[in-house]
């Protein structure tokens, strides 16, 4: 999809704000697209639907409120990948501010029948990744869901690419401890 954007050259002038008409269209857009996706992305870093949704509602409120600054549309999808990230940080902040506990959870189910075709090995690995620091869970979740590459994750996570490659090494070193702990 191609959104347009007005042109904005510096020293020309004052420039036309944007219609907030254009706004609401192609963050619309953007939203039936993505939002699906974004959601589940939240949900493996937060751990429950609603507030993955709540992230992922409030990374689009962002982007149309801020659309005025918007200067390359094909960066839009990173902003909002970053903003689902540093919201789900947020949500962590704030949970541990209020000194929840954290509980050991199955992941989510949907239905009946996505529990009945929900084996124990998937199980086993989702509730390896919950026990995984944040950050490991996000690199993981960026790098391997979102197949994304470690440029991209290390651009999202505002880190350098070798320590997403070492965070990622990391995690997976210790998933494999964890699945084998457990096999035992």
């Amino acid at each position: 999809m191609r959104m347009t954007v007005p042109a904005y050259r510096a020293g020309t002038g004052p420039q036309p704000e944007p219609s907030r008409d254009a706004a609401r269209e192609a963050v619309d857009d953007l939203f039936r697209m993505h939002a699906f996706g974004l959601v589940r992305f939240a949900l493996m870093l937060v751990g429950d639907l609603t507030t993955a949704e709540d992230v992922v509602q409030d990374a689009f409120l962002g982007l149309y409120r801020g659309w005025e600054r918007v200067r390359d549309p094909d960066a839009v999808l990173g902003y909002l990948r970053t903003a689902v990230v540093n919201g789900a940080r947020s949500v962590h902040r704030s949970r541990s501010r209020a000194r929840l506990l954290r509980v050991t959870h199955d992941p989510p189910v949907w239905s009946a029948e996505a529990a009945a075709m929900d084996g124990e090995d998937r199980r086993a690995v989702l509730a390896a990744i919950a026990k995984l620091p944040q950050r490991q869970r996000e690199v993981l979740a960026l790098k391997y869901y979102l197949d994304l590459g470690e440029k991209e994750v290390a651009a999202i996570l505002r880190v350098t690419r070798g320590t997403v490659a070492a965070t990622g090494a990391r995690a997976m070193a210790a998933l494999a401890r964890q699945l084998r702990e457990d096999e035992r």
